[in-house]
């Protein structure tokens, strides 16, 4: 496996810096995630790169963009807790789950209103009938 030259990796790291600078922004690929792999994706690079090695003595080392990886991910939850969401399937979910809560309670605000409706009429019927 060839190595990387310096050239290669300035190159690199500023693909990636451009991908997750776009991705921060809001503008994700169709089906990515705020995440290390479409960030790969977008920089055109190996995510592999994003996670430590083992040497050949068996002691850690850094990936050769490990750092940007920590990097990146910080400033996700950076967003995340400020408010920001930076996942639009993220608020897409939240959106949806709201939606949802408030649909079932319509429901069973129905449901009770239609029970209390069926009891006046059963009422009705059988003081007619008396």
């Amino acid at each position: 496996m060839a190595r990387l030259t310096e050239e290669d990796k300035a190159r690199n790291e500023a693909a990636i810096r451009g991908a997750m600078e776009r991705i921060l922004s809001g503008n994700l690929p169709p089906g990515g995630k705020t995440d290390l792999k479409t960030l790969a994706a977008v920089a055109g690079v190996t995510r592999t790169g994003f996670y430590p090695k083992k040497s050949r003595d068996g002691t850690p080392r850094p990936g050769a963009y490990q750092y940007l990886a920590e990097e990146f991910e910080r400033r996700v939850r950076e967003l995340q807790q400020a408010g920001k969401i930076v996942d639009p399937r993220g608020a897409q979910i939240e959106r949806l789950k709201t939606e949802r809560a408030e649909l079932k309670k319509r429901l069973t605000d129905r449901d009770a209103s239609l029970a209390e409706l069926t009891d006046f009429k059963q009422l009705a019927i059988s003081r007619l009938a008396a």
